[in-house]
């Protein structure tokens, strides 16, 4: 399986964190937010691959790319992410798109292995696999989804009826799933005002088709996303709490003490 990370924007909100360092590249408890990505998804089995977008501040995100050991990553770079919204990534991204199954993940988008790991073992019949989690209630920035018997029914920031659940940023896409994408892509890309368009726009448009798309729900499980700076002292909360960076913690600590107790 190979994984998309949409990581082509600035992130303005941020600014001015963000004025000569990409949002993927901002720091989150001594790492990097993809940084942070790469290593949970070298923790799942069957990622074969992963590619990042790049965009903004392209070379700061190949140097991340490149001192990554596992998983193997490549980037692909968008040249036109000043002059769209992330279908337009989806759009240059698609020629990765072609040779069978993939997941896309957003580039401000921080989760635990476990998540990963429970999309991958969901939705094995289904075309494509939404991530989705459930809170008390929902604000407009959020995008919102309408679940009925785990099958998605719609998906958008501006929804008001039905409303239960959120989309974390994280989808799979197989069997006929990558076609019904990359059609519809191209589709909103050339007829509906595509530029300016969040690429679950096109997840949205198949659930009004009727198409079987399936949820995958990870109440529970621990994740963030970062939209502005508030949220990195948030996200640095959850990312040290997760298992493995608490075992990272405490095997640093005990070199620590094996070289106090040499010295």
């Amino acid at each position: 399986m190979k994984v998309i990370i949409l990581s082509a924007g600035q992130g303005r909100r941020l600014l001015p964190l963000t004025e000569n360092t990409p949002k993927c590249a901002l720091p989150v408890a001594g790492r990097e937010v993809l940084a942070w990505q790469l290593n949970q998804i070298a923790q799942c089995d069957g990622i074969d691959e992963v590619v990042v977008v790049t965009g903004f501040g392209a070379d700061r995100v190949d140097e991340i790319a490149a001192a990554t050991e596992r998983p193997r990553v490549r980037t692909l770079y968008n040249p036109f992410y000043a002059l769209s919204d992330n279908l337009g990534t989806c759009w240059v991204a698609r020629v990765e798109m072609l040779d069978g199954p993939f997941i896309i993940i957003n580039g401000d988008t921080l989760f635990e292995a476990a998540i990963l790991q429970r999309l991958l073992a969901t939705g094995q019949d289904a075309p494509v696999t939404l991530v989705t989690d459930r809170k008390d209630g929902y604000d407009a920035d959020d995008m919102k989804v309408v679940v009925e018997n785990g099958r998605l029914r719609r998906v958008g920031k501006k929804l008001t009826d039905g409303v239960n659940g959120e989309s974390i940023g994280m989808m799979a896409f197989r069997n006929d799933g990558p076609a019904l994408f990359r059609d519809m892509v191209a589709h909103l890309m050339r007829y509906g005002e595509g530029v300016g368009r969040w690429y679950l726009s096109a997840i949205d448009e198949l659930a009004l088709q009727d198409q079987p798309i399936r949820t995958c729900d990870i109440h529970g499980l621990s994740w963030c996303e970062i939209d502005e700076a508030e949220d990195l002292a948030h996200a640095q909360t959850v990312v040290v709490a997760w298992p493995s960076a608490r075992a990272e913690a405490a095997a640093s600590k005990a070199g620590s003490r094996q070289v106090g107790g040499a010295a």
